[in-house]
């Protein structure tokens, strides 16, 4: 933890929140990655000056959004005058070299607590880096701390976590989106730059959408899952949440690749993401499911989707309607959070928060037919999508039905009917039985000032087209570059 005097104490005659920049007082914490990496690559600004803004930030805002569990200020300190360094000597990294990020909450860092939100893990204080965190270390970027989220990644509000709720920048009264709603909530606010989410059922995607950000969730087995509280090993998904598509394409270089110590990770090439952003969007044929995602829509939602694809179907070769494989929610995840969970729940049931222990409990019951059953038909679905992608190749989406809703509400209201989703998450986790990579970006506001978020889904290893239309699309609209109040 770090203290005010500390946070002050490095690269004195800067004021902590902004720099000087071509004879102009600027806050650094309202730069994009990109833009932060490229003053620090040609020393406009130091690593030191990013960190000290960011934690001076989360000093004064953290308190109203509750998106920080723990804040490393002290080490990232450290590790910020380390890339100052490093970069001085001309030995500079890559575009991740001293720009502050942060982790949700379920990533193992060494010597650093892991809770997963959950007061069953309060205390737990792993011995080594996850994957993604070893990797991100070895880019150089700063990790400020951990960020809040559901209990163990099992909803999708952020209410129901050890810490308390973690408050939507755009309006405190509202959820951030769940389980990864503190990422979300932290990058939209400014107090990092980018931040590491899992996405099991929506978990990236969902909270991107309620806080306008982009999230992007990888292919099932780009980003290694291992050293990550696991959900369902069967459906986890690591990706990043950043300002804009070209800030994800970077964080996501930086995490994508294979591990060959993780049963789930797949041996494919890793292609150029930055460079796919500049990759022509005008053959790209786009489909649309209207069957179910535009179902039980809120009107305005339903209005902003459908503006921002007219205006895809000017930059492409065209949209069309497609159907999707039929699919349902599969007994897959229960199965598996039950098996991860049912000794801690054996010991200590009273830890955790009530609804997450309702989701863990509602898997105990699952037989091994059932389980296998469901297997066998999540790997026959993966299959079966990529007809769709003969006919088309990228899908367009709502990435969520429904607003934010309320604290409030959201307190009583999280557990979904048996055997079902979420409502809000409806839209996102067909993409994550299917592993395909999607993304949500900005694409509009309700007329009480909340975000509204568009998906974007390609086949499995698709991700450059995705970021490419993705980009093309932020880069004909300026809904990405508003900032909420609480920022």
């Amino acid at each position: 933890m770090w203290t005010r005097r500390e946070l002050f104490k490095t690269a004195a005659g800067f004021a902590a929140a902004s720099v000087v920049l071509k004879g102009k007082s600027a806050d650094v914490t309202g730069l994009n990655l990109q833009e932060a990496a490229a003053m620090v690559r040609r020393k406009a600004v130091s690593p030191v000056e990013l960190t000290q803004a960011c934690l001076a930030r989360i000093e004064r805002l953290n308190p109203a959004l509750n998106a920080f569990i723990t804040v490393t200020g002290e080490q990232a300190l450290r590790e910020a005058r380390d890339a100052e360094a490093e970069i001085q000597k001309g030995k500079w990294r890559g575009p991740l070299h001293g720009v502050p990020v942060a982790l949700k909450d379920l990533f193992d860092t060494a010597g650093v607590r892991t809770t997963a939100g959950s007061g069953v893990f309060k205390d737990r204080v792993p011995e080594q880096d996850a994957e993604v965190v070893r990797r991100l270390r070895a880019a150089g970027a700063v990790l400020l701390g951990k960020l809040n989220m559901h209990e163990f990644a099992y909803g999708g509000t952020s209410v129901a976590t050890y810490f308390g709720a973690v408050h939507n920048p755009w309006k405190l009264d509202r959820i951030a989106g769940g389980s990864s709603g503190g990422s979300a909530a932290a990058v939209a606010a400014g107090l990092c730059y980018g931040a590491l989410g899992s996405d099991t059922g929506g978990s990236v995607r969902q909270p991107a959408a309620y806080c306008g950000i982009a999230g992007l969730k990888p292919t099932y087995g780009r980003v290694s899952t291992r050293g990550a509280v696991p959900l369902s090993w069967s459906l986890d998904h690591v990706g990043p949440m950043c300002r804009t598509v070209g800030d994800v394409a970077l964080l996501l270089q930086g995490i994508a690749g294979y591990d060959p110590q993780e049963t789930t990770s797949v041996d494919a090439p890793v292609p150029d993401y930055t460079q796919a952003l500049r990759t022509k969007i005008s053959s790209l044929r786009l489909g649309v499911p209207r069957r179910v995602f535009f179902e039980q829509i809120d009107p305005e939602i339903a209005a902003a989707v459908n503006q921002a694809i007219e205006a895809l179907r000017k930059l492409t070769a065209g949209v069309r309607d497609v159907e999707l494989p039929p699919y349902r929610t599969l007994p897959v995840v229960a199965a598996e959070a039950w098996a991860y969970h049912a000794a801690y729940v054996a010991k200590t049931p009273e830890l955790y928060q009530p609804s997450v222990l309702l989701r863990v409990e509602s898997g105990k019951n699952i037989t091994a037919e059932a389980y296998i059953a469901g297997r066998r038909e999540l790997d026959r679905l993966r299959r079966a999508v990529r007809e769709v992608f003969t006919a088309v190749d990228l899908l367009i989406t709502p990435t969520t039905p429904i607003s934010p809703a309320t604290i409030a509400e959201s307190t009583e209201a999280d557990v979904p009917p048996p055997g079902g989703v979420t409502f809000s998450l409806r839209n996102t986790q067909p993409f994550d039985i299917f592993g395909l990579p999607a993304i949500s970006v900005p694409c509009g506001f309700t007329s009480s000032g909340l975000p509204i978020g568009l998906q974007i889904s390609g086949p499995h290893w698709g991700e450059p087209a995705v970021l490419a239309l993705a980009h093309a699309y932020e880069q004909a609209t300026e809904w990405h570059t508003r900032r909420p109040a609480a920022s």
